[in-house]
């Protein structure tokens, strides 16, 4: 009788995937040229300039800005709050891709380009709340501490295929919470829209690179790859779960209409018809599972937001994050 050590054997079937990762390389050139070609370069100092010989027409526009910040209401206050902090959750997220990439490849280049990318989305909304005062900034640094100390840990990550299936469902979350929080807030703050606009267009370039990712594991392992997508699609924990308060915020946004179940359904329903998981053939039993499995979820899903819907009832709310004032929500 043999016995097969799980931890042996769960190492081999990761070690398996990471070579599908590996065969992908001379397409992740193509992706990463495609993308350079299309993205602009922005930073914070684009829209907060903050240089030693500003002039008193500088110091006026920021002075402009506190007066304009004055009219944003305190549940899009508690939408950027989220949005800054989970956007500075990112040293945990290039430490979950480069575990699977190598050190000297065009994936490791591909996650550095990413990270600098995604560092000036976290910077650029802490400055515009420092120089906009927009909060409680001592509160938010220490939330935002104890979130990074508290790591962020998902149970998925050793598995270098659900890696990718994540991270096509969070760009593409990332990008309608940073969108629907501009829109939220209108033109009465048009300096936050842009920037939110701006952040929601790199999340969108983001988005396309990963769930080209997934579609061509898809097409090299698609029994495997299916059976990952099954695990992750009926319901994603935003990187930010660990903060303070996280799941208060998070009900904030979904009652103003910003991002909530059913936005994740219409996720979950374009990367399953991007994919083409629905005219998959020629799989295996464990495949046509996970197949069958994953062309449920969005009747799933919608159950799902007409129970929270049909659960919600008027709520008041209060975060120190915006000094305690009290938040009345249908």
């Amino acid at each position: 009788m043999t016995i097969i050590n799980p931890i042996q054997n769960d190492h081999k079937e990761t070690e398996s995937k990471a070579e599908v990762l590996s065969s992908l390389e001379e397409k992740v050139k193509v992706w990463m040229e495609s993308h350079v070609s299309k993205r602009k370069l922005w930073f914070s100092s684009d829209f907060l300039p903050a240089d030693e010989k500003n002039d008193d027409n500088h110091e006026n526009i920021i002075l402009n800005l506190r007066e304009r910040v004055r009219g944003i209401t305190d549940s899009a206050r508690v939408a950027i709050g989220l949005n800054l902090i989970t956007e500075e959750g990112l040293p945990h997220f290039h430490r979950i891709i480069a575990k699977y990439l190598g050190d000297d490849s065009f994936w490791s280049k591909w996650n550095n380009m990413w990270t600098a990318e995604e560092d000036r989305h976290g910077g650029v909304l802490r400055d515009y709340a420092r120089d906009s005062r927009l909060f409680n900034f001592s509160r938010l640094e220490q939330m935002q501490y104890v979130y990074q100390e508290r790591g962020f840990n998902p149970d998925w990550d050793k598995d270098p295929y659900k890696v990718f299936v994540y991270t096509t469902l969070q760009e593409r979350a990332t990008q309608f919470s940073h969108k629907n929080t501009g829109n939220y807030i209108g033109e009465d703050e048009p300096l936050i829209n842009g920037i939110l606009n701006n952040i929601a267009a790199d999340e969108a370039k983001h988005y396309t690179f990963y769930r080209n990712v997934f579609k061509s594991i898809l097409e090299i392992d698609p029994n495997r790859a299916l059976q990952s997508a099954a695990a992750i699609l009926p319901a994603i924990d935003m990187p930010g779960i660990s903060m303070p308060n996280f799941r208060e915020m998070a009900d904030v946004i979904r009652r103003a209409g910003i991002y909530g179940p059913r936005d994740y359904k219409k996720i979950v329903e374009e990367a399953i018809s991007f994919w083409k998981i629905e005219t998959l053939e020629g799989l295996n039993e464990m495949g046509r599972k996970a197949q069958d499995k994953i062309l449920e979820i969005p009747k799933r899903l919608q159950k799902v937001a007409e129970y929270i819907e049909k659960r919600t009832e008027k709520k008041s709310f209060s975060f120190d994050l915006i000094y305690d004032r009290i938040i009345i929500m249908e």
